[in-house]
């Protein structure tokens, strides 16, 4: 069980007046903080807003797991604060790329422009490989942790790639004497069919969105397929697609110049 935050949604503020505001959207097991090394390298061109998505990180739980949902949460947050003087430009990462096209879908007015990082507007057919992912945490007997290496160690046999497994660990926290899950690991396993969809047209308000769009894919990643395009240019008419070489799925941490380099062009032009 988790204790729950006092904020719905929590975020971190990188960078400063005069940087073109941008907010953060993280992926599935993923945290604002996963973009701290982009956001500050885009400084002071950027003023960077990083968001815990519900769900994870420092933000609350909820009980079932809806983009609708989720985008219109992020929307009210934003006006409230980091968008309450206007339009911020908005880069969503796999889910939250889903995130961010619903947000630019229903509320056209808070978004400049967007940015969706290896993830497309249909439905995801390889989501095995985070089932895999989320049973094989599941199953970490956390009684038997009183480190984290020893989470890493008994992690080891199910998840083989040392990158993933520390990438997962930053969902584990002390507690009370030992260990726990921040991110809802259950109600995430249990909606993965959910978040490889994608809301229905008649949830996504006008039904397009027609300002600047950067729409970026891991060269070595099978998220963005051609058949995929003709989806993502009825909803988003301006969109440039830009593949960055020697990229997986984690476009951000595994080229992290290409990708900087990337927003730092489209975002401040």
């Amino acid at each position: 069980m988790s204790s729950q935050p006092e904020r719905p949604i929590h975020d971190v503020e990188i960078g400063g007046p005069g940087g073109a505001r941008t907010v953060f959207l993280h992926g599935l097991f993923g945290q604002g903080k996963n973009f701290t090394q982009a956001a500050k390298a885009l400084e002071p061109d950027l003023d960077s807003l990083l968001v815990d998505l519900p769900n994870h990180g420092r933000s609350r739980w909820t009980e079932s797991v809806d983009y609708v949902h989720v985008a219109d949460a992020v929307a009210a947050h934003l006006r409230e604060g980091f968008a309450a003087d206007g339009p911020v430009h908005v880069v969503g990462h796999s889910m939250g790329g889903k995130v961010a096209m619903v947000l630019a879908l229903r509320h056209p007015d808070l978004v400049g422009r967007l940015v969706v990082v290896d993830i497309s507007p249909s439905r995801n057919a390889g989501t095995g490989e985070f089932e895999h992912l989320l049973d094989s945490l599941a199953r970490l007997d956390l009684d038997a942790v009183e480190r984290r290496a020893d989470a890493d160690r008994l992690l080891a046999t199910d998840i083989p790639d040392e990158r993933v497994r520390g990438f997962l660990l930053q969902n584990l926290r002390s507690a009370d004497g030992g260990f726990r899950w921040q991110a809802n690991l259950a109600l995430l396993r249990a909606e993965l069919p959910t978040i490889g969809g994608f809301p229905d047209a008649a949830e996504l308000g006008d039904g397009t969105f027609d300002h600047p769009v950067l729409w970026l894919a891991g060269e070595r990643s099978p998220y963005i397929r051609p058949e995929h395009d003709a989806t993502m240019r009825a909803l988003f008419p301006r969109t440039r697609l830009v593949t960055i070489k020697g990229a997986g799925h984690w476009v951000h941490s595994e080229q992290p110049e290409a990708f900087v380099s990337a927003l730092r062009v489209f975002l401040t032009a």
